[in-house]
């Protein structure tokens, strides 16, 4: 495996960014979807309360690891089944499902 050019480790930057970001955005909104409801249109006591929090906040959590786990897995290789660096891969598949050792 080469060095990466400085084209390829800012797409990756890009694309890190872009995951987390995204990812955050889905959080907040899974978050606010899943505890708004039962926040604001039932009268929940202390421990109701605490429930729904406790499970908003933890799809919160999968929805946002979900996401950036899927943005930056599809990553390696572009739409048109080539790699990042501008070899095709072959049958479209990303470097990790080839056997051979090569890049």
């Amino acid at each position: 495996m080469g060095r990466r050019t400085q084209a390829e480790r800012d797409a990756m930057t890009i694309e890190i960014g872009y995951a987390l970001v995204s990812a955050a955005v889905l959080a907040g909104l899974t978050f606010a979807a899943v505890a708004a409801p039962a926040l604001l249109l039932l009268d929940l006591g202390r421990t109701a309360r605490t429930v729904v929090l406790t499970v908003a906040a933890t799809t919160a959590v999968l929805a946002f690891a979900t996401r950036v786990v899927h943005v930056l897995w599809r990553f390696p290789t572009r739409p048109e089944g080539h790699r990042l660096d501008g070899a095709p891969d072959p049958a479209g598949l990303p470097r990790s499902g080839r056997s051979d050792p090569s890049p």
